[in-house]
């Protein structure tokens, strides 16, 4: 797929992997459609990448704004086809599962899945889907993380949400043979990204007076040390250029800045023989 005269939308572009993929599409000759809730967010990224960057308002739990959005697309489109839509907004909610707030949990499902899903839809028809007649159909690429496929203490939310969207990814690629539109994921491991600055946000004080205390303050303080020696943005945005572009791409491509410890996790050693290891360094074996 020539970067020519193609166009992608995608979510969540302020800061983290959707700056980066702005950042690196938008320098391979794509145009840049990308959401944002804030007003003043569009207008610092547009003044960033001028023409080559169109903002689109919207939080991907609205329906009804994220439709707007589309109709916005399809206008400036005028016929051609979608290349691709970058399902990347995301947040990370963390806490022990056994005393987290359930409406916290149903947020991190809203934005993570929901999300991708009424982005999706809204979308698809651009990209070739449901019979729009449109030639040389578009890509959609989710983002998960290796936390899609290994699971940490403390980020259940998180974790199920990403669990989830390569489930959601696999069935949609299948659903969509009929019209040629892939989907493929592409799953970070530590990115340098405002999510993981956010865990010194983690309010502890719910959990002071239950066993989690201690280990839930050495996760805040991994996660912190993640999000600081992480990948830049711009090698996720790599990862989905690629995705976009490769003529056979793979269904998943992982871009961790410790391939070897994400292979031993994903592949190789067993949840069973992971567990002894991970509770011993955060303390959560029996005393």
């Amino acid at each position: 797929m020539s970067s020519q005269n193609k166009s992608v939308v995608v979510t969540g572009v302020s800061t983290g992997i959707g700056w980066g993929t702005v950042k690196v599409l938008t320098g391979k000759g794509f145009h840049v459609f990308g959401s944002v809730r804030k007003q003043a967010d569009a207008d610092r990224l547009k003044g960033e990448f001028g023409d080559a960057f169109t903002p689109l308002l919207f939080d991907v739990t609205d329906e009804a704004a994220v439709r707007a959005g589309a109709h916005q697309v399809e206008a400036a489109l005028g016929g051609a086809t979608l290349a691709g839509l970058v399902n990347n907004a995301g947040i990370a909610v963390a806490g022990p599962l056994l005393h987290l707030d359930v409406e916290e949990f149903r947020r991190q499902l809203e934005v993570n899945l929901t999300g991708v899903v009424i982005a999706t839809q809204a979308f698809a028809p651009l990209l070739g889907a449901e019979g729009a007649g449109r030639k040389d159909p578009g890509r959609i690429v989710n983002i998960s993380s290796v936390g899609g496929r290994t699971a940490n203490p403390f980020l259940a939310p998180y974790n199920t949400s990403k669990f989830g969207l390569e489930g959601l990814s696999g069935s949609l690629r299948r659903e969509l043979l009929p019209f040629g539109v892939d989907v493929i994921v592409v799953a970070p491991g530590a990115v340098a990204t405002p999510i993981w600055d956010k865990a010194d946000e983690i309010d502890q004080g719910p959990y002071a007076n239950t066993r989690y205390a201690g280990p839930l303050a050495k996760v805040a303080a991994y996660m912190l040390e993640m999000g600081r020696n992480g990948l830049p943005p711009e090698r996720i945005g790599e990862a989905i250029h690629t995705a976009l572009t490769a003529p056979r791409p793979k269904v998943r491509y992982t871009v961790s800045p410790s391939p070897f410890q994400t292979f031993m996790s994903e592949k190789v050693l067993s949840p069973r023989a992971l567990d002894p290891i991970v509770g011993k360094r955060l303390g959560l074996l029996p005393e």
